[in-house]
């Protein structure tokens, strides 16, 4: 049995690609490695796929026993620090279970190096979700994960292009890109810069009724910049979101667009442990460190 554990902006998932479970990251505090039970005995469990913060401290899928300080570069940046993951990742490693670290997308990764303008691409749970959609729509795709932020991915050839991260562009429904007003109330001193990241997404900027349609647009707008580099890739969203604003990225990209829900992290996660321990050396274009 292989479980991937997707640490999400509210909430813990844990599958096996076809059983699974789901806790707030508040509820996550008290997480001990046998609540894995819910899903198989833990005598029966070959490998896990953790996810932790940005990723940023490794850039290859790597045995969560050589990884330091958790496979990140500061607690200290854009999220919410809660406490949950990190006693899920502790857990996990305490356990002894056989584990892997999935890495987020930075200047230290194999990725397109123009995308390294910025330092930060995307998290780790997203590497589950293209590893998902890949399987599914094949090597050539753009994937937008829509939910509480919005990143969007490229794969291109199986091996993964690059992404727009949450702070850079297209708003969640919470989180979403500094703007002058945001820049001006930092200066002010009345925010931190993460504060006002934390509510730049449309719930705090727009009226109830163009909440959806706003993110629509621009979703659409990152899946188009991203089509500028692969014109043949195919189209998915995923997250809470991908229902709700999949007729308006639709129709102004002019293509069809897959839907997925919010346990395709998780599950491609489980795909990933799966494919690691049975010997893959590597993951679209991420290497192995086991």
């Amino acid at each position: 049995m292989f479980i991937g554990i997707d640490h999400g902006t509210t909430a813990m998932r844990f599958s096996t690609g076809v059983q699974e479970f789901k806790i707030s990251r508040e509820e996550a505090r008290d997480f001990s490695a046998s609540d894995l039970s819910r899903l198989s005995p833990l005598e029966e469990i070959e490998g896990i796929a953790v996810c932790y913060s940005m990723g940023d401290g490794i850039s290859a899928i790597t045995d969560i026993r050589k990884v330091p300080d958790r496979g990140i570069v500061s607690r200290e940046g854009a999220g919410k620090h809660i406490g949950g993951g990190t006693r899920v990742y502790d857990a996990i490693k305490e356990s002894g279970l056989p584990a892997v670290v999935i890495p987020g997308l930075h200047r230290g990764s194999p990725t397109d190096p123009r995308f390294k303008a910025y330092s930060h691409q995307a998290s780790p749970e997203k590497i589950g979700i293209l590893y998902e959609v890949v399987h599914d729509l094949g090597g050539d795709v753009v994937v937008c994960d829509a939910s509480s932020n919005t990143v969007t991915l490229l794969v291109t050839g199986g091996r993964i292009t690059g992404a727009f991260d949450a702070c850079i562009f297209a708003p969640g429904t919470r989180h979403g890109a500094l703007d002058v007003d945001a820049i001006r109330r930092i200066d002010r001193g009345e925010s931190t810069a993460n504060d006002a990241f934390l509510h730049a997404g449309v719930d705090n900027t727009m009226p109830p009724d163009l909440r959806v349609e706003t993110m629509a647009m621009f979703a659409a707008m990152e899946c188009a910049a991203m089509l500028l580099i692969n014109p043949g890739a195919r189209v998915a969203l995923a997250g809470s979101m991908a229902p709700a604003i999949a007729p308006g990225v639709k129709t102004p990209l002019a293509r069809d667009v897959a839907v997925y829900d919010e346990w395709c992290a998780a599950r491609g996660l489980a795909r990933i442990a799966r494919d690691v321990f049975s010997g893959a050396t590597g993951v679209l274009g991420l290497m192995v460190d086991l």
